[in-house]
């Protein structure tokens, strides 16, 4: 009867499920890490052990679930670090876990969260004691030479060298049962160029199946190779069980990014569907070396469209000649088409198709997924040569390298991306505050740990109009001002990202035709869909009466042995229940701040609740610190 939950700065608490009361709040004494997120705790017990596991910066912690206190028998002081099974060169980078720990018997198995540039750690599946907070297994992402899949890897990746990523961090599906948990991962880090790392790259952009007690590799499968496009995996898989043939199969399902949906035998590893090897598009950057074929399964289709012509620019948009100029000169036409020097539109994009809510399944085999349509315009630059050589730092050019392709030319960042204004940031904040954000991350921006002290001085001192004089690099190769790194990460990478933005129409809307977002039903018996309708809508083109668009959502589904399908997720505040047979809405409500959550469900005293914690803030969203609770009828 006590409901577990996490406020916005990441402080676990508990209340009583049925009336809202507060039992505990934790004291955090732990220094305020900007960066985290949390989409969760975890829960364990045995006999009257009760904790509750959760995740600030780099740190796992203890709690004892009964009156929130750490419980200081947990790695020291009750907390263990997350960089325990990276290795020395993660000491310095950034490493957090904004998604819950899975549980099997005495070990809780951790998602990662690491950069996504060529200074990211290695993200390695790790299991901790969850009495001592022991590290009792590790499986190496990217393998070391005794090890399966080394040579799908240049010699000695696992070292670390400007490579890294193929981490899990959209968390995982655990078979207790058989002792399995299923993990998938996702791209190798620099993620949009890989001309260091050529080779398909295992375990990046796989579902692993591994032994849940030792880590050891079971089965793997990998949906993209070489992924040069932030393919990474972006939701946990569903287990399920279908019936194909008269046979009842226990089956695991994992949705993409790129609107797929591949389905195995969840012991053996096999496609319950055809999946074909089809030839994609190559790069034509120089250094590049691009995978020839990605995996399509035959069924079922995709949830997302696969492609864009003209016809598919919005027709409510009021610039669209000039949104109809943009696509002719960008590359487009294939879900991987390999970035350039050139504006590429990627689409599905970054965010999906399926993003990190993921889907919900019944006992039926019908999975039930949220999905989004939104293109995005991406190009990649040359770092400069000041950059590579470092014969001298400009704030101005380390700006360039590497705040321009999010933030902008102009400095105004894009709300609907949740990318802040730089503009006259000097009148807001401090010196000191913006160094503790590039230092530190915030919200969806990692911290730059790349970034030498030298060089974040340097950009600050240009984002405040006090552009300061360049250092220049003695003959002998050493730096004249202290802090500056002889050889950062990114030095050796030949390219850079130079354009990052969602494809917008003049209002901000999607720039091309809706539907914008969907709500899918699938029969993963058959392979076939059983309803598919748009989800979500902007409330300024439903007052014109143009409705039936859908949405970007966030947060998945929920679905009840009693026929409902509930689900937030939209910015347009609203909770809704569907008819889950027939996708017909039967019920909404505006929530004090949008739920860009999934929600949850349990039961006290006989009465149904489902639960949804009501955050805000992406999209350009209002802000909120509530949790939501719904009796069912």
């Amino acid at each position: 009867g006590i409901l577990y939950g996490m406020t916005p700065k990441t402080s676990p608490f508990a209340i009583d499920a049925a009336s809202g009361k507060e039992i505990w709040k934790a004291k955090d004494t732990a220094k305020f890490v900007r960066y985290n997120m949390s989409r969760g705790i975890t829960y364990w017990e045995d006999g009257e052990d009760k904790r509750i596991f959760y995740t600030k910066g780099s740190w796992l912690y203890a709690l004892d679930a009964l009156n929130g206190k750490p419980v200081m028998s947990f790695g020291k002081q009750g907390r263990t670090s997350l960089k325990a099974g990276l290795g020395e060169s993660a000491k310095d980078k950034f490493v957090v876990s904004t998604t819950p720990g899975t549980i099997y018997k005495g070990l809780i198995i951790m998602p990662l969260r690491v950069s996504e540039g060529s200074d990211a750690a290695i993200g390695n599946i790790q299991a901790f004691n969850v009495l001592t907070g022991e590290l009792k297994w590790i499986f190496h992402t990217i393998p070391k030479p005794d090890e399966f899949g080394y040579d799908t890897w240049p010699d000695k990746a696992y070292e670390n060298v400007n490579i890294g990523g193929a981490n899990n961090w959209a968390g995982m599906a655990i078979d207790r049962e058989r002792g399995i948990v299923f993990i998938p991962t996702g791209s190798a880090a620099f993620d949009y160029y890989g001309g260091n790392r050529k080779g398909s790259n295992l375990f990046a952009n796989c579902l692993l199946a591994l032994d849940a007690e030792t880590g050891q590799r079971l089965w793997h499968y990998q949906f993209v190779h070489h992924d040069i496009l932030d393919r990474d995996l972006p939701a946990p898989p569903n287990l399920i069980t279908v019936t194909q043939n008269g046979e009842k199969i226990d089956a695991v399902a994992q949705v993409t990014k790129h609107g797929q949906i591949f389905v195995f035998n969840r012991v053996t590893g096999k496609p319950l569907f055809p999946i074909e090897e089809r030839e994609v598009p190559s790069s034509i950057v120089s250094g590049e070396q691009s995978w020839p074929t990605q995996p399509f399964p035959v069924k079922p289709l995709p949830f997302v469209r696969q492609t864009l012509s003209e016809a598919d620019i919005s027709p409510y948009a009021e610039n669209g000649d000039e949104l109809i100029t943009i696509f002719r000169k960008s590359r487009s036409g294939n879900p991987f088409i390999p970035l350039s020097l050139e504006n590429t539109l990627v689409f599905p994009g970054l965010d999906g198709g399926a993003e990190w809510g993921g889907a919900a399944v019944d006992p039926e085999g019908i999975m039930y997924l949220n999905s989004n349509e939104m293109a995005w315009l991406l190009a990649l630059g040359e770092t400069s040569a000041e950059r590579k050589t470092e014969a001298a730092i400009s704030g101005k050019n380390v700006y360039l390298n590497f705040c321009v392709a999010c933030h902008g030319i102009e400095r105004k960042g894009n709300p609907q991306m949740n990318i802040s204004s730089l503009e006259d940031i000097q009148k807001r904040r401090t010196k000191n505050y913006v160094m503790d954000i590039i230092s530190e991350g915030k919200a969806m921006m990692p911290a730059f740990t790349v970034l030498s002290d030298a060089e974040k001085n340097a950009v600050i001192s240009f984002l405040f109009g006090k552009e300061q004089n360049k250092t220049q690099v003695a003959k002998n190769g050493q730096s004249k001002e202290p802090g500056l790194s002889k050889d950062p990460n990114n030095s050796k990478d030949p390219y850079k990202i130079s354009l990052f933005s969602k494809f917008l129409d003049s209002k901000g809307l999607p720039a091309i035709s809706p539907p914008w977002g969907t709500l899918n039903a699938i029969n993963l018996n058959t392979g076939e869909y059983v309803w598919k309708i748009p989800f979500g809508e902007y409330p300024e083109l439903a007052e014109k009466g143009i409705q039936g668009t859908g949405a970007e959502s966030y947060g998945g589904p929920v679905v009840t042995a009693g026929g409902l399908l509930i689900i937030a997720g939209t910015k347009d505040r609203k909770f809704r229940a569907y008819n889950k047979r027939t996708g017909k809405l039967i019920w909404e409500t505006h929530l004090p701040a949008a739920g860009f959550a999934t929600p949850s469900t349990y039961e006290v005293n006989g009465k149904q609740y489902v639960v949804i914690a009501c955050g805000g803030v992406k999209l350009g969203a209002t802000s909120g610190n509530s949790y939501v609770a719904f009796a069912l009828p």
